[in-house]
């Protein structure tokens, strides 16, 4: 049987700035060829993080081995295993598609017939085949978006960091970037993923969730739904969401309240509670036309929202 090895493997990792703690003593593992995704609220500390892991800014304290060589000791190395893509999709606009692919191609050391090749591929993957001489700076989100991962990954890199790859691009551009990934993936590659959207967060072998440096939880999805939140929550719609929220949060058998659309959810603080007694008390009480009340399975955002205010109690 295959021993699954580690691509990835953070202990203590430690980032300040003066007095402020960017990253507070994180620790981790990565499989190679999993997807990997860190999820957190912005400024929790995950584009710290990923800068650390691939070389660019030094750990205050702490190390990580990525591709094997530590980012402390051999940063150098650690550049040789990795792909890289940021938000900003590292590309520039005022290149062609062409200049693009052969400034990062050069950068990595591809020429010849290999450069032809990733060239080639590079093309098919961002569905640019025969427009390589459009002004980078012309091209859909979607479109750029894809040729930045496809440069980023030109080389055939090990393990590729991408950090909000998919901010500011339509849904279906990034459900299509999100099977790019998937096929990398199963080519081996290793990705880490940061992002804020956590429906993406469903599309990852496993996650860990950051706030305010440190981490908070960790594991897969259904692992997170599952472990994090034991008691009954209760999804509720009615005719004045605003109002139901601040007069269900006053109530002690209620623990936490959350918008989620037209709809409210709520975590009970009492499991014998459920759908009679919220009706009783904005219904009967106070004259609020209830549409629904259904008790339901914890979204990714019901497990995040519950983990963040649950941190911040623990803080304060």
């Amino acid at each position: 049987m295959d021993i699954q090895m580690n691509s990835i493997e953070v202990k203590d990792l430690t980032k300040q700035f003066g007095s402020f703690t960017a990253v507070d003593k994180v620790s981790f593992t990565v499989k190679q060829g999993e997807i990997f995704g860190f999820l957190g609220a912005n400024g929790a500390g995950k584009s710290t993080t990923i800068r650390m892991l691939i070389g660019i800014l030094e750990p205050t304290s702490g190390d990580a081995l990525v591709g094997g060589y530590s980012i402390m000791k051999q940063p150098d190395k650690v550049k040789t295993q990795i792909g890289y893509m940021s938000q900003k999709f590292s590309l520039y606009n005022d290149l062609t598609v062409e200049e693009n692919i052969r400034f990062f191609a050069g950068v990595y050391g591809l020429t010849g017939k290999k450069y032809e090749e990733r060239k080639k591929w590079v093309l098919k993957v961002a569905n640019l085949e025969g427009k390589e001489k459009l002004l980078t700076n012309s091209l859909p989100g979607g479109i750029k978006q894809r040729l930045a991962l496809g440069t980023a990954v030109i080389h055939e890199p090990k393990i590729v960091f991408l950090d909000e790859p998919t901010s500011g691009v339509d849904p279906v551009s990034r459900r299509n970037f999100w099977d790019l990934i998937n096929d990398l993936s199963a080519g081996g590659t290793t990705v880490l993923v940061t992002t804020h959207y956590l429906d993406e967060a469903e599309f990852c072998n496993d996650i860990i969730l950051i706030n305010a440096g440190r981490l908070i939880a960790q594991g897969n999805a259904k692992a997170l739904k599952t472990n994090y939140i034991k008691n009954t929550i209760l999804e509720i719609e009615s005719d004045r969401v605003v109002d139901s929220m601040g007069i269900l949060e006053k109530e002690d058998w209620v623990g936490e309240t959350s918008i989620f659309g037209n709809s409210i959810h709520i975590i009970l603080n009492d499991n014998a509670k459920g759908e009679a007694d919220v009706r009783d008390i904005l219904t009967t009480k106070n004259s609020i036309n209830v549409h629904r009340v259904d008790k339901i399975v914890p979204t990714l955002e019901d497990v995040f929202i519950h983990l963040l205010e649950k941190d911040k109690t623990n803080v304060s």
